[in-house]
């Protein structure tokens, strides 16, 4: 991983989280390069990171084992078309709801031979290095390529593999999306405290300082979330209480419903984009 050359085309936020992430892993920043057409974001890379940086694209392609799709999914399609890719690279692509047969159209064949092609599903907590990605490899990826995939996105979280690209779109429901569900279960759970009485400060910390904890237990703790909820449920008590009135609101089939809306519309933008 120390030796691998990896370059970002694009340099956005996802790409600054990646690259951070790389070099706080031990990865040198001489090994990482980045292009964009923006000359602040440029500057701002070298500054913060000290990565070779450049505005053309090609030279970043051609400089890289790795190349990273961080651009917007809108704005892949050309930027793609403009490269001259190389056939010994890997395209790992960060770009939401992109398949992989779009991203090999677009970038073409290198001497007539399919292009190794991953592509990831990252969550904003990457911003953080407490993101969750899912990474989908299409048949032309060696089983190396596929660990160095995965070593980058582990820079900034968990990362974990599906077998069929189908699935991507259930992943990009669950933690693709996921974050903003939890964020609107804050803010719902923030404004009843305050009806409750309690001040804005102390139903925002109180709220967000019980989502993580009760998150840091279901990752450390070995049981499953149905267990825990049980195990801090006494009978008859507030807490048994609240929960019947979550039940009672159908929040079970909602949810369900809220993931397969987010699915299926996961799907209509893949459609849409990937044309």
């Amino acid at each position: 991983m120390n030796k691998l050359k990896i370059g970002f085309i694009g340099a956005g936020n996802m790409a600054r989280s990646l690259i951070g992430g790389l070099i706080a892993s031990g990865l040198p920043a001489g090994n990482i390069r980045a292009s964009t057409p923006d000359a602040d974001q440029l500057q701002a890379l070298s500054d913060d990171f000290g990565i070779h940086t450049s505005p053309n694209n090609q030279d970043t392609v051609d400089q890289s084992e790795v190349v990273v799709l961080a651009v917007k999914p809108q704005v892949l399609k050309p930027v793609c078309q403009a490269l001259t890719a190389r056939r010994e690279s890997l395209y790992l692509s960060v770009a939401a709801g992109i398949p992989t047969t779009s991203l090999g159209r677009w970038l073409g064949k290198a001497d007539d031979a399919p292009l190794a092609i991953i592509r990831a599903m990252p969550n904003t907590p990457a911003l953080l290095q407490t993101g969750a990605t899912v990474l989908y490899a299409n048949p032309h990826t060696s089983d190396g390529q596929r660990e160095s995939a995965e070593a980058i996105m582990r820079a900034v979280g968990l990362a974990l593999w599906v077998n069929e690209e189908v699935q991507m779109d259930a992943v990009t429901a669950l933690s693709g999306s996921g974050p903003a569900y939890y964020f609107l279960f804050m803010e719902a759970m923030i404004n009843a405290a305050e009806e409750l009485g309690l001040s804005a400060d102390s139903a925002r910390l109180l709220t967000v300082q019980t989502a993580f904890g009760a998150a840091k237990m279901a990752l450390e703790i070995n049981e499953d979330p149905a267990t825990l909820r049980q195990n801090v449920t006494s009978p008859g008590g507030t807490t048994e209480r609240a929960i019947q009135t979550f039940q009672q609101g159908g929040l079970e089939k909602l949810v369900a419903s809220a993931l397969t809306a987010a699915r299926d519309r996961a799907r209509e933008l893949a459609e849409e984009l990937g044309k």
